[in-house]
């Protein structure tokens, strides 16, 4: 394995119809992944496709907008964790973006479901996958999710995770640093600069690279569906924006994704 999505969703029904394909092009390309689960069909999926897999590993969660969806029973999830090949919980965290109404009760919500996220991972002893998605002009998203994890960390000090497809500015990616979390990066790095200074002044140590998949297609690919190897297109842009040589990030980002999910 020379590469790590470190947040795919190669479970989903947009892959049904040439799934094997998509994973034998990762197969060639010496692309691992992390398959993450959005609720609890998908959370199974991923499970399942991660444990026929070499390389594949899975992330088991209910995503905050799906909060009113179904009810997070944590129990199940907690037997669904025993398997071997769930390396983290999540995809969980707050979203103030999406919703038509975001009010104090949609947080409270959102917070009382991320609360039994992270209990779930002290539980299982794993890292937290997070998706936090502040309003538009803000980091309020981040600010509440930072809140809750720095309580939480000063009973559990081995919790750590990683802030998924971050669009946070500098102050707020060294708060998450000071938790020694690390923060994700898509393909969104290929097309817009908006996230340069952040990449430049982060410790290489604490960042992972992702696809989203099927989501955020790299340049020349935009509006089509995207795949976990373009998670080569992630690195070589993390490498170039940071000034540093390829081979030297495209290690760095693979070890701490295997330090970060103990694989």
């Amino acid at each position: 394995m020379k590469y790590f999505d470190a947040h795919c969703h190669v479970q989903f029904p947009e892959y049904d119809a040439d799934r094997e394909a998509v994973l034998e092009r990762m197969k060639d390309a010496d692309v691992g992944g992390l398959v993450v689960g959005c609720d609890l069909s998908s959370s199974k999926k991923a499970v399942e496709l991660a444990e026929g897999k070499d390389d594949f590993y899975a992330s088991i969660g209910l995503h905050p907008n799906h909060e009113g969806d179904e009810s997070f029973e944590q129990g199940i999830y907690r037997e669904l964790g025993q398997s071997m090949k769930v390396v983290a919980i999540g995809e969980c965290g707050l979203d103030y973006f999406r919703p038509t109404a975001v009010d104090e009760e949609l947080k409270r919500k959102q917070k009382a479901l991320f609360q039994s996220h992270i209990e779930l991972a002290v539980m299982l002893k794993k890292p937290l996958v997070i998706h936090a998605r502040p309003s538009k002009g803000t980091m309020d998203a981040y600010e509440d999710a930072l809140d809750m994890l720095e309580v939480a960390q000063k009973q559990h000090p081995e919790l750590r995770g990683d802030f998924h497809f971050f669009v946070g500015d500098v102050a707020t990616a060294k708060r998450i640093f000071k938790l020694d979390f690390t923060i994700s990066y898509t393909a969104v790095l290929t097309f817009t600069h908006d996230y340069d200074e952040v990449v430049r002044s982060a410790p290489l140590t604490h960042i992972l690279s992702e696809t989203d998949s099927p989501y955020v297609a790299p340049e020349g690919k935009r509006g089509q569906r995207n795949e976990p190897v373009s998670v080569m297109d992630v690195a070589r842009t993390i490498a170039r924006i940071r000034e540093e040589d390829e081979e030297t990030v495209r290690t760095a980002l693979l070890e701490n994704a295997k330090r970060l999910f103990a694989i």
